[in-house]
């Protein structure tokens, strides 16, 4: 069992009518202020409108960038980090889901250096000292971003989808109300509990001896995701689905559940790669990717971590045998991802080509090998890959 520390300063905003706090804690940072959101659901919502209100009345001068992307580009990182300079920016303030939230602390980052935002991901691998303070408000729960330091940026002329993980980047405040999400669609919400499935077992799937509270906060948290998401996608205005939903996906990667583990995940590397090229929705990719990468993990070393999976998790009788109960448990996954949420559950569906398969396993493995569950090289990876098919 590992030492470690955990320290997330992040202070957070919890349910209904917690907006009224917005205008003091960005005076807090200053008094130029950057709103970054991506489409105009922010607006259709009256979100928007609600939060320049906030802003204005503390008497703060308020600057935009909308348009960030789905899976979010380099290039919208830099014009963000060009108007924080030219701007004499103070503050960030990210509305909407993750992919905005990653943008947008990448854009603190880039604010505070001379060279181009893109050597913080390319071989140059730039350190991070220093960002710009980032207040967020949620309208998506996937991801996590409001409350880890933790960013994935892509960039299409490359061809490269890569994540960084830094202490600058960390929020300072985040806004979570669940009735911000209350119009997000079926399918988006579907990915985004994908996506939060997908980090609990990036985790919960170790071999190395664990604190056991961990494992079973863990699995109270996948059971929260299972028992939610079909009420949230059936009724959209359930406040209790949503809010369930909502802190689930801040916790589930806010480092906590880590508690000292070292191995490195396996089906993030694999599906950015498919993101990169293909720019699919990413808990979809994590979705189709998942189940098979359990599958292809399996065997009589790893079998116990999947009984216990599937016992606790499912609810499957423990007194099967230990090879039938693994294999259940990735039955109900995946019936959870393409029944139950409604999922594709192929590349073929998507349109991802086998093609593509060798330089996609290269780079998730870095030439080397994937330090997960089980150790992954480009032939384990391509195998995954074709079991999606």
């Amino acid at each position: 069992m590992n030492s470690f520390v955990y320290d997330i300063p992040v202070k957070v905003y919890f349910g209904e009518n917690q907006l009224g706090h917005l205008g003091e804690e960005l005076s807090k940072f200053g008094k130029r202020v950057l709103l970054t959101y991506g489409g105009g659901s922010i607006k259709r919502i009256g979100l928007y409108d609600k939060v320049m209100a906030e802003i204005k009345n503390a008497g703060l001068e308020v600057f935009e960038l909308s348009g960030i992307e789905p899976n979010p580009r380099i290039d919208s990182v830099r014009k963000g980090a060009q108007i924080c300079k030219d701007e004499k920016i103070d503050v960030l303030l990210a509305v909407g889901g993750g992919s905005t939230l990653d943008a947008t602390k990448w854009m603190a980052a880039g604010a505070c250096v001379d060279f181009d935002a893109w050597d913080f991901f390319n071989e140059k691998w730039a350190p991070v000292e220093k960002a710009l303070p980032v207040v967020t408000i949620l309208t998506l729960a996937a991801t996590g971003s409001e409350m880890d330091a933790g960013v994935v940026i892509s960039n299409p002329e490359t061809k490269d989808k890569i994540g960084r993980i830094a202490e600058p980047l960390l929020p300072k405040v985040s806004f979570l109300d669940p009735t911000n999400t209350y119009t997000v669609s079926p399918y988006q919400t579907a990915c985004g509990s994908a996506d939060m499935m997908s980090h609990i077992i990036e985790v919960y799937f170790n071999m190395n001896q664990d604190l056991y509270m961990l494992d079973c906060f863990m699995e109270g948290m996948m059971k929260t995701i299972i028992k939610y998401t079909p009420v949230a996608m059936k009724e959209p205005e359930n406040y209790e689905a949503r809010a369930n939903l909502m802190w689930t996906s801040s916790w589930a990667i806010n480092g906590f559940v880590n508690g000292g583990k070292q191995q490195a995940w396996s089906c993030h590397p694999m599906e950015h790669e498919l993101s990169a090229i293909y720019d699919i929705t990413h808990g979809l990719g994590l979705a189709i990717l998942t189940p098979r990468w359990m599958e292809y993990c399996l065997d009589e070393t790893t079998v116990s971590k999947y009984v216990q999976f599937g016992v606790n998790v499912f609810g499957i009788d423990a007194a099967l045998e230990p090879m039938a109960i693994a294999k259940q448990s990735i039955e109900k996954l995946s019936d959870f991802f393409f029944n139950t949420l409604g999922l594709k559950r192929t590349f073929t569906e998507v349109g991802i080509k086998a093609e593509d398969f060798p330089i996609m396993a290269k780079k998730a493995c870095g030439d080397g090998i994937l330090p997960g569950f089980k150790p992954l090289a480009q032939k384990d990876i391509e195998k995954i890959f074709e079991m999606c098919l």
